[in-house]
């Protein structure tokens, strides 16, 4: 099957990726063309921006949660319909998880046969850049970097001072540059769904990206690389992917939260679950006095510490929810839904607002993260997602700790976490599964029928 497709990478993180990534997607779509954004690794925040841009859902392209079969049929199956695929990469090219580097920019593309851009701070540099270009060129001699993008240059004689020796020395092209413009950063912080306010502001920020990218970067040139790109054959399936379950065998009604403070969800989940058969109704936890009427609860991470007073204020919806889970509601709630279904959660000032209640604990914020990395997940006991001893893939990453919660209720043992060896996590009470980890249903698509069946029942 052939699509159109580049890879954005970074040498490192920190040097504008999302950004030009984003503009480059807003650019080509007022050209006319149907864009399909991804991004690798398990973020959350960038796909938000990409959808904003391009009008069509991102998705993540990870490796440690797919595999390389379900990876690339994710990749087919999603952007088949478009015009051009871009995939903003993760940290630095041949950054990943651990010493091999698994499911970094570089393997992903590997994966997905796509050339690279590479993008490239150019602040500080003239012609080494041509060296650190011609070093990620023939690092790895399978992956194909096909041009260079060069970021936060001073001006046009400084462009044309690191150019010559990238193309001559370095041999790559180079399709442009953006100036060293603070306006052009991406605000530092945009949750995945923007509230009206933002949106009208990020769309004015749009405009000018937009206006500086076509000022400055071939994106004729960036088209024609994308074309390029070989044909991707869509591999048969040997494992428990999605497609080997039954479609529609339930039909349920499952509760979302999704506003300013929960909207950290793998598209993938939320895709699978109306797959088979789930009708999800979004609700919320900000504005909501109710629930919904729902046979289940998908209760998503996000920003909830950023929206304590709305929350708490909200005492309508904390006694709805805490009521429909000790009624036994089947409710799933990961990392900023754990800190939502506590007793309380204080903020790093030690302020403390009261939240649903149902976890027997106190949520606080802390200015160091607590935890960050991939993990794999095996379950203790029987829950609403897993049989015991089944096992899944997922990621957390959390500036929080509980106190107060006794562990003799762990969900899972964990694996993999940064420096954290196996321990339990998580907690487990009834028809309710919480923990920090935000698992992926492609690593074991079964957890979300086991969780339609639960709420069918």
């Amino acid at each position: 099957m052939e699509i159109p497709r580049i890879v954005l990478a970074g040498t490192q993180s920190g040097v504008g990726k999302t950004t030009l990534a984003v503009g480059l997607m807003a650019a080509l779509k007022r050209r006319g063309y149907q864009i399909q954004p991804y991004k690798v690794g398990p973020d959350y925040i960038d796909p938000g921006f990409h959808t904003l841009a391009t009008g069509r859902r991102s998705r993540n392209l990870d490796n440690f949660f797919l595999g390389e079969e379900g990876l690339i049929r994710l990749f087919l199956q999603t952007g088949q319909e478009a015009d051009l695929a871009i995939i903003e990469g993760v940290m630095g090219l041949f950054d990943g998880k651990g010493r091999t580097g698994e499911s970094s920019t570089a393997q992903v593309a590997k994966i997905v046969k796509t050339p690279v851009i590479l993008v490239i701070d150019g602040q500080k540099m003239a012609q080494s850049a041509a060296a650190m270009a011609y070093g990620y060129k023939n690092f790895d001699r399978e992956l194909l970097v096909s041009a260079v993008i060069i970021n936060n240059l001073a001006s046009e004689n400084h462009y044309q001072l690191i150019k010559y020796p990238l193309e001559k020395k370095a041999g790559v092209k180079v399709l442009g540059y953006l100036p060293a413009q603070p306006e052009l950063s991406l605000p530092e912080r945009h949750l995945g769904l923007v509230p009206i306010a933002e949106s009208k502001k990020l769309g004015a920020y749009l405009e000018q990206l937009v206006s500086a990218i076509e000022q400055h970067i071939d994106l004729e040139q960036l088209m024609e690389i994308a074309i390029q790109a070989p044909e991707l054959d869509l591999p048969a399936p040997t494992n428990n992917h999605n497609l080997l379950l039954p479609k529609q065998q339930f039909s349920v009604k499952i509760g979302v939260a999704y506003d300013q403070a929960f909207n950290f969800y793998y598209q993938y989940n939320l895709e699978l679950l109306k797959e088979l058969g789930a009708v999800l109704k979004t609700f919320s936890p900000i504005k909501d006095r109710k629930l919904p009427d729902v046979d289940g609860l998908y209760l998503g991470g996000g920003f909830p510490e950023s929206f304590l007073v709305q929350l708490a204020t909200n005492n309508s919806l904390k006694k709805d929810i805490a009521r429909a889970i000790k009624a036994g509601l089947p409710t799933y709630a990961e990392c900023g839904g754990l800190l939502y279904l506590c007793q309380e959660l204080s903020d790093l000032n030690g302020n403390c607002f009261s939240m649903v209640g149902v976890i027997p604990a106190r949520a606080v914020m802390t200015s160091r993260l607590q935890g960050m990395g991939y993990v794999r997940v095996e379950a203790i006991r029987d829950n609403i997602l897993f049989q015991q001893g089944n096992v899944a893939r997922g990621h957390q990453f959390h500036y929080s700790r509980l106190d107060g919660l006794a562990d003799d209720r762990p969900a899972y043992r964990l694996e993999r976490g940064r420096g954290e060896g196996v321990r339990t996590a998580g907690y487990l009470q009834g028809n309710l599964l919480a923990s920090y980890v935000h698992l992926h249903f492609g690593s074991n698509p079964f957890l979300a029928q086991r969780f339609i069946e639960q709420c069918s029942r």
